[in-house]
Order: structure tokens, then C-alpha cells, then sequence
């Protein structure tokens, strides 16, 4: 049984790299305004008898909270030593390492399942896919998630439009790139509504890696025109508990026995 070389986190000359890397600096307001994941989403993704499940780029842990009832063993992975504390304080039951999707410290074929939440599309998946094929036991499943705003709500459609979103803000999350040696991926979309308060919607937002890389002054327009937008809006003006609807996509690929 071999073990992964040292993880070397994200790739300087990947010019993702300043994007991905930027969650650090912004662990906090990352842990008060992400949504957690459904359980039914979760559920579907999970190997039936899984024991030893990964949460890779698994951030402040927000999926890890919703495996550990699930698995005897939840290993949260992590390249950023901000978001990895801030994972250690709020899930000090789970284990935390630091590495990424391509170097993961761990066995060959220790785990029953790899989960990527929200992370998929910062990877390189001609060195991920390996790697990941690399840890996982015989059978065993690859399971992404990404949570995706429901822009047919018109006041959600607004706010993209305010947050000058970009057009990737779908992530590749309705056709991720995975491909051998695992066979042919399965999707299946979870609707579902997250509620929260105002100031924690103003935190999800500034957790945003485009708006954490503005410059002080614009990621400060940025949240201060969300701010009109949820006074003015009719379905958000003078509301203390805002329904956030989205439609988590879920992707799961089995590696062969």
C-alpha cells in the first residue's frame, strides 16, 4: 500500500489559482453565509454500507457536518490553512488533513466514497481523476455537488445581474468533467430553499471567490447594491427571513470493481 506525495495544493501558473486560493482570506464570512447541502442529495450520492468517506476542498465543512452522521469515517481534505482552521473549530469531531484533489495524503484504496462539494471546477481533472481513482476502494463512488442558485426566481435573477456574476457561475456543474477509468457519470437535480437572514446573505456574497479578489472599494459597491436590492425588491423588502431557493446538482461516477 502506497501514500500520496505531500499535497501541493493549487498550481501557480493555473490562472484560476488567485480565485481558488482567495477563500482563505475570507473563511469567516464563507462559514456565516454558505448554504449547507440537502440531505436527500447527500443520501443519493453515498455507497450504500460507505464507512471511510473524503470531503475534498472540503472549506469551513459545511458538507462535512452532513456526512459525519452518515459514515463511520468522514476525512475532510483541505488546501487552504484558513478555511482548514476554520473547518477544525466548527467539525473538530472529523478528521482534517491538507492537500488537494490532486495529492491527497492518503492509502491506496482506503475510502468508499471521494465527495466534492462546490469544488469540482477548481481542479485539474487529468491529475484529480487519477488520484481520486487512486484512493478509493473497488467499487467505490466519486460524488460531486454543486449548489446553484434558481435564476427563474426574478428577484435571484436580480441579483446575479447586481453581483455583476459571471457567466461560468454555473461552475460546469451540469456536465463535470470525469471520464475513465470511472464509468459514465449519473446526475440528478435536488430543488430545495434556503433560508437565512439578511446579514448572512450579505456574507454569502462577499464569500463569492470574484467579489473576496475585488479591490476594497468595489467589493463594497458590490454589497452595498445587494443591500438596495433586498430594501426595494417586493419579495425580499422588509422580510427577516429570506428564502434563498436553489437546486443542488448532483453527479455520481463508480469506479469499477
Amino acid at each position: 500500500m502506497t501514500t500520496a506525495s505531500a499535497p501541493h495544493g493549487f498550481d501557480p501558473a493555473n490562472p484560476l489559482s488567485t480565485l481558488a486560493s482567495s477563500f482563505g482570506q475570507a473563511a469567516d464570512v464563507y462559514e456565516r453565509g454558505r448554504p449547507s447541502y440537502p440531505v436527500d442529495a447527500v443520501e443519493w450520492l453515498l455507497p450504500p454500507g460507505a464507512r471511510h468517506v473524503v470531503d475534498l476542498g472540503a472549506g469551513t465543512g459545511k458538507l462535512t457536518r452532513v456526512l459525519l452522521p452518515r459514515a463511520e469515517q468522514v476525512t475532510a481534505v483541505e488546501p487552504s490553512e484558513g478555511m482548514r482552521g476554520a473547518l477544525e473549530r466548527a467539525v473538530p469531531e472529523a478528521t482534517s488533513l491538507a492537500g488537494s484533489a490532486e495529492a491527497m495524503p492518503l492509502d491506496d484504496a482506503c475510502v468508499d466514497a471521494v465527495f466534492v462539494a462546490q469544488a469540482w471546477h477548481w481542479v485539474d481533472p487529468a491529475a484529480a481523476v487519477p488520484e481520486v481513482a487512486r484512493v478509493l476502494r473497488p467499487g467505490g463512488t466519486l460524488a460531486l455537488l454543486w449548489n446553484i442558485r434558481d435564476e427563474t426566481v426574478p428577484w435571484l435573477a436580480e441579483l446575479s445581474q447586481v453581483m455583476h456574476s459571471p457567466a461560468e457561475r454555473d461552475m460546469s456543474s451540469d456536465a463535470p468533467t470525469v471520464g475513465e477509468p470511472f464509468a459514465p457519470i449519473e446526475r440528478r437535480d435536488f430543488p430545495w430553499v434556503h433560508e437565512l437572514g439578511r446579514d448572512e446573505l450579505l456574507a454569502m456574497i462577499a464569500s463569492r471567490s470574484y467579489v473576496i479578489t475585488l479591490s476594497e472599494d468595489d467589493r463594497a459597491q458590490v454589497l452595498r447594491d445587494v443591500g438596495r436590492l433586498l430594501d426595494t425588491h417586493p419579495d425580499t423588502r422588509g422580510v427577516d427571513t429570506i428564502r434563498l431557493p436553489y437546486v443542488t446538482r448532483a453527479s455520481r461516477a463508480v469506479l469499477p470493481g
